[in-house]
């Protein structure tokens, strides 16, 4: 089993959302997030998305960096849209790949659906790549 960790900022949206469509999609791939500066909860809209494509866990949460510090990943993805934000760094010898999306909070529905497919287009492709 391959593993990928999702980094952005706040840990609330977007990374949470690649989270749960690469575990609903990739069978042989376990992803987690995280954040530099964890909001401490899940965007109601991320939630709403994930249910939708059956890809939500009760244990999905809004979690610091630190907290996953001390497990080993095949590969790191940051997904903040880094013209507007600075993405976290991690700090281990792990390939990390940058793939900016817009921060859809505050936004509508609608939003998070579009995030989610074009998550499905980006992301998707560079982890078959990079994991196979």
């Amino acid at each position: 089993m391959k593993k990928v960790l999702i980094l952005c900022t706040g840990n609330s949206c977007r990374s949470i959302l690649a989270e749960g469509l690469i575990n609903r999609y990739f069978e042989n791939v376990e992803a987690k997030s995280a954040g530099s500066k964890p909001s401490g909860k899940v965007n109601a809209n991320a939630k709403k998305v994930l249910q939708k494509e059956e890809a939500w866990r009760d244990s999905y949460h809004s979690k610091s960096i630190d907290e996953v510090m001390d497990e080993d990943f095949d590969l790191v993805m940051t997904v903040c849209d880094n013209a507007k934000e600075s993405c976290p760094v991690f700090p281990k010898k792990t390939k990390v790949v940058h793939v900016g999306f817009e921060d859809p909070d505050g936004k509508p529905y609608e939003a998070f659906e579009d995030l989610a497919k074009e998550m499905k287009q980006r992301l998707f492709p560079i982890i078959q790549k990079e994991l196979a």
